[in-house]
């Protein structure tokens, strides 16, 4: 991470891009005072931002009889492949 450095006890953090194994730019961390004048305009996404819609889905799927045949026929479909892999207590 590339820092300037204002005097002994101060240190600024510049802009450090995030790269993938190829070099394609992915990401970007940037000093919080940049952070903050474009936070209101990124997108609310993640796996924390939407999370009570989630619930409200998961909650609807329960009392759907299409959803929970299909969920019971699938975990049927692997019972035998799980009990080959999980360890039995003897």
């Amino acid at each position: 991470m590339e820092m300037v450095r204002k005097n002994m006890s101060e240190s600024i953090l510049k802009r450090q891009i995030i790269t993938d194994s190829e070099g394609n730019p992915i990401g970007v961390i940037l000093p919080m005072d940049e952070y903050l004048m474009i936070e209101q305009n990124l997108p609310k996404i993640g796996p924390h931002s939407d999370v009570n819609e989630k619930l409200k889905r998961l909650h609807r799927a329960i009392e759907d009889p299409l959803f929970m045949t299909d969920l019971e026929e699938s975990m049927a479909s692997f019972t035998s492949v799980d009990d080959e892999w999980w360890e039995h207590e003897s």
